[in-house]
């Protein structure tokens, strides 16, 4: 039913023509997302509604994305909805006897104990409110029913577990399905624990790159944020809060290297794409400024995913590292170039200012999506960038245990596949998509596989035309 609705409001959209504006995604993990289902993590008091019904506004999958991200860079589709107003709030609504607050759960799962809970108010408290009176506190993110304390677990538990599993399965499989292929070659551990931890990038991105994020404004992105990062702390101590959250508290229990550092540093790039605050940035002056950004969006997925992925025998995770946030950089460099126009759209620059100064292109040269001589040689730069942290991934792939390399191999190259896509449009990302097709990607499956297993995953292997044709006419200068 949800792939149903996602399907129906897409071809909304394009009628619209909104396609462009829907699909504006800058962080890997969150490439083709449909959002506004009810697993997904919605913002305590805050609901979406589109003409007095619920909604589910879709994403349409573009190019496959690596763990890296949650982070790539943002995104300002719509994702989330599922609203309840009128007689549907009062079926679905459940009235708490301390406080005006209902606690809603979304009626697509509305007998499921593990589904995600929402919180809302009710019409009379909202008519209460007095003009200029200040927002009630927001009430505590409620305790999904069925996660049990841990003195109390037993067989209900275990069951609940694996439904969450599954659960976190199911939105990866249909937020990003390329990502989901690539899971397919774990054993059922690390597969479990690298959607947990995708799921978890997922909500973290969804409080600040959303339309309601955009309506609930800066100061409650920040508040949320804050409170998100107390969940994550409640998560590491193994007192989750929903059967999400229990997913990604398990996956901690069963691979203990697992480092909270980098699931803070990603909570501080939402920040840096959150106005107002002190870490938000408007503009990247710099390749250092702008690099910092795509470490903390992007290449803390890496760092998130090593321990579960498990390095080959004779190499260290400190050997591993810098290749997994390469991996991250390069995806982000990716989503940056293929969604300037987006970004345009929404009066962002996130390539470097001096880069622009560089090759003579202003900032009122790309809002007007003026492709020249110049805007050319700036993306020229800017892909042989990118190309220098994919070679730099690329040594890495041989460090990792064996059954994570073809996944981490072929997520790269269809990943990179983008850059060959933005040469094949003629450089032209305002007006063309530069994305690769399913039939691309699983061609490029066995090259990938032969690459892997004779260790030859590095070089000019799996490049497109365009893209080796560049890296020859470098080595000839």
């Amino acid at each position: 039913a949800t792939m149903l609705v996602a399907k129906s409001s897409r071809r909304r959209l394009r009628r619209r023509g909104a396609t462009m504006a829907a699909s504006s995604v800058r962080r890997p993990w969150r490439l083709g997302f449909v959002v506004g289902l009810a697993t997904a993590w919605t913002p305590p008091n805050s609901q979406f509604v589109s003409r007095g019904r619920p909604v589910a506004r879709p994403r349409p999958e573009t190019a496959a994305p690596w763990p890296a991200p949650h982070g790539h860079r943002r995104s300002g589709g719509p994702r989330r909805g599922a609203a309840t107003t009128g007689d549907e709030l009062k079926a679905a609504s459940v009235k708490s006897s301390k406080t005006s607050d209902v606690v809603v759960q979304h009626a697509t799962h509305a007998a499921d104990p593990l589904t995600a809970l929402t919180t809302t108010k009710t019409p009379h408290a909202a008519a209460a409110a007095a003009p200029g009176t200040p927002p009630a506190p927001l009430p505590a993110i409620p305790t999904i029913v069925g996660v049990a304390p841990k003195k109390q677990r037993g067989a209900r538990y275990a069951a609940e577990l694996s439904e969450a599993y599954k659960r976190c399965g199911e939105i990866t499989k249909i937020f990003s399905k390329t990502f989901y292929f690539g899971t397919t070659f774990f054993a059922e551990a690390k597969r479990n624990a690298v959607w947990a931890i995708y799921v978890w990038c997922r909500r973290t991105d969804d409080i600040v790159d959303s339309p309601l994020a955009t309506m609930l404004g800066p100061e409650r992105m920040a508040r949320d944020l804050e409170r998100w990062e107390e969940r994550l702390d409640k998560i590491w101590h193994d007192e989750p809060t929903d059967s999400l959250d229990m997913a990604l508290a398990d996956a901690k229990v069963r691979y203990p290297d697992l480092d909270i550092a980098p699931y803070k540093d990603m909570i501080k790039g939402m920040l840096m794409d959150t106005p107002g605050h002190d870490l938000y940035k408007a503009r990247y002056d710099t390749w250092a400024d702008l690099e910092l950004y795509c470490y903390r969006v992007a290449g803390t997925v890496g760092l998130m995913t090593l321990p579960v992925l498990g390095t080959a025998p004779g190499c260290t995770m400190a050997q591993a590292r810098e290749p997994a946030l390469s991996l991250g950089v390069a995806f982000q460099i990716t989503n940056i170039l293929r969604d300037v126009g987006e970004d345009a759209l929404r009066g962002r620059i996130y390539l470097p200012l001096e880069d622009l100064e560089r090759f003579g292109v202003t900032e009122q040269q790309i809002f007007d999506g003026v492709v020249d001589d110049n805007y050319k040689r700036l993306l020229d730069f800017e892909i042989d960038r990118a190309m220098h942290y994919y070679a730099l991934a690329e040594t890495g792939i041989a460090m990792l245990a064996p059954e994570a390399r073809l996944a981490v191999a072929s997520s790269l190259r269809v990943y990179r596949g983008i850059l060959e896509k933005i040469l094949e449009n003629d450089y032209d990302n305002f007006r063309k998509r530069a994305y690769v097709s399913k039939l691309e990607k699983f061609l490029m499956l066995p090259q990938a596989w032969l690459d892997v297993n004779r260790g030859a995953a590095t070089g000019n292997s799996g490049l497109g035309p365009r893209l080796a044709a560049k890296q020859r006419q470098q080595q000839q200068h």
